[in-house]
């Protein structure tokens, strides 16, 4: 499957009852169901529409702008981000989200990452955070991608799976806490070796890993050649 390809595909939480964009009205609840039916994560949307929280900033602080959040939803790291000074833009498939950043006055775009994106090869900070390595069910393609847009001296920062040795590609869907379900889509659970081994494949190489809070994070950078 081309770039390309893998930009057309169904979406996180698109389709069927819409459940992520009735959830962002309300701050609801969303699950992550595998095709077989196991409940395999869960958000809480109130996060994701909150401020930034003290290891979102601290994250931030430690990078260089101009800065691209992927898979942005309603804008919490683009509004950190733009508290901190940098240039930022988000960028999201879910319409829904978009407006909720906007209505924010948030800079964030209607798009995906694998569309033609402003200042590609000139971004200094490329941000995968909430999951969103599993955009695409495809890390390596993913990860390919980002390595397109970023300055020859930028970085993904990308939050993996707390299993470093998860490295996982399935069918999904989301359910809402009122049983509205999506359309199916490609996803992808990635702990930090297997990320490692992805990141070779799309020209990056890991720089630095950390936990903060239970999370993971892992920097990437271009390979030295």
């Amino acid at each position: 499957m081309s770039i390309a390809e893998i930009g057309r595909e169904a979406t996180f939480g698109a389709g069927g009852s819409e459940p992520y964009a009735h959830a962002l009205r309300r701050e609801g609840r969303l699950q992550l169901v595998r095709d077989a039916g196991a409940v395999i994560d869960s958000y809480d949307l109130g996060r994701w529409m909150a401020d930034a929280d003290a290891v979102d900033r601290a994250l931030l602080a430690a990078e260089a702008g101009p800065v691209l959040d992927i898979g942005c939803g309603p804008g919490r790291m683009v509004a950190a981000a733009v508290d901190l000074g940098f240039v930022a833009l988000g960028v999201d498939v879910s319409r829904a989200a978009v407006k909720v950043a906007r209505r924010a006055g948030l800079p964030v775009l209607a798009r995906s990452v694998f569309d033609r994106l402003p200042r590609e090869g000139h971004w200094k900070t490329a941000l995968l955070i909430d999951g969103n390595i599993g955009i695409g069910g495809d890390p390596a393609a993913l990860l390919a991608r980002c390595a397109e847009l970023l300055d020859r001296r930028g970085a993904v920062v990308v939050e993996a799976q707390s299993d470093d040795s998860v490295d996982d590609v399935f069918t999904a869907s989301v359910r809402d806490d009122e049983g509205r379900t999506s359309s199916t889509f490609p996803w992808a659970e990635v702990g930090s070796e297997a990320l490692t081994r992805h990141a070779h494949r799309a020209g990056l190489e890991l720089d630095d890993v950390w936990r903060a809070d239970g999370r993971v994070f892992c920097r990437l950078t271009p390979t030295r050649r």
